[in-house]
């Protein structure tokens, strides 16, 4: 999954890089104007364009946050295919953003563009920033499933079982 996500994110950039100018937007297609575009953004700064000029700053924090979560899969057992997904996801995304981007180029190509409640005036993001927040989405509800099933589980072994009706033989 982390391989798709980096191939996916770098390809998406690539196309961005050689068709577009810097600022410049294209338009998919007439009725998804208003909504979506493709706006080629070069940003300092890390998802969503928030804190500018900080970006270096933020390849040590992705190094780290990789690093954290390879040790937390290498711990998995191996039946967690749904977690490694939304692992994957997150670890494609920072290398993608926070290493390739920042170390080759200096800044994140962001094209994303989209404007729709509740999006309004919503930074211009890319594939790879888009992964990590869906990644994170899908951990956190797969946390919180194994809590709900664990919850329910001890509530089912607590409860009294019911008595059965004995009938006495008689003889």
């Amino acid at each position: 999954m982390a391989i798709l996500t980096i191939l996916l994110d770098q390809f998406t950039k690539y196309l961005v890089i050689t068709r577009l100018a810097h600022g410049q937007s294209w338009n998919i297609t007439p009725w998804l104007s208003p909504i979506l575009s493709i706006t080629y953004v070069k940003n300092t700064g890390v998802a969503f364009g928030l804190f500018q000029g900080l970006g270096k700053l933020f390849v040590f924090v992705a190094l780290a946050v990789i690093v954290l979560i390879i040790l937390y899969y290498r711990s998995l057992p191996q039946s967690h295919w749904l977690l490694e997904i939304a692992l994957g996801l997150q670890i494609g995304g920072a290398v993608g953003n926070n290493l390739i981007d920042r170390v080759f180029r200096g800044y994140v190509v962001d094209f994303i563009d989209v404007n729709f409640w509740p999006l309004e005036h919503w930074p211009v993001f890319n594939v790879a920033d888009s992964s990590i927040v869906v990644g994170v989405i899908f951990l956190s509800a797969l946390i919180l499933w194994e809590e709900w099933n664990e919850r329910h589980a001890q509530e089912q072994k607590q409860q009294p079982e019911p008595e059965q009706d004995h009938v006495a033989a008689s003889g």
